[in-house]
């Protein structure tokens, strides 16, 4: 699902996105939704999911622990 919302955004930053779109014949939006998919890493998160035998509440136990962990290093 997709949501509306607004952003600020450098002029020069939405000028490179409006020629990145142009060239790759998809929306501005488009391109946006990619740079964060890809800045965030949800891409290998979901890379990762797919290979992963773990349901949600053991992989959430699994990340709060190693989190606790590398916290008391």
């Amino acid at each position: 699902m997709r949501r509306k919302t607004t952003v600020y955004v450098d002029e020069t930053v939405l000028r490179a996105t409006r020629v990145a779109a142009a060239r790759t014949g998809r929306l501005d939006y488009q391109v946006v939704e990619d740079a964060l998919r890809s800045y965030l890493g949800m891409e290998l998160l979901n890379k990762v999911s797919k290979r992963s035998r773990l349901d949600e509440t053991e992989a959430l136990k699994v990340a709060y622990r190693e989190t606790h962990r590398s916290r008391r290093s």
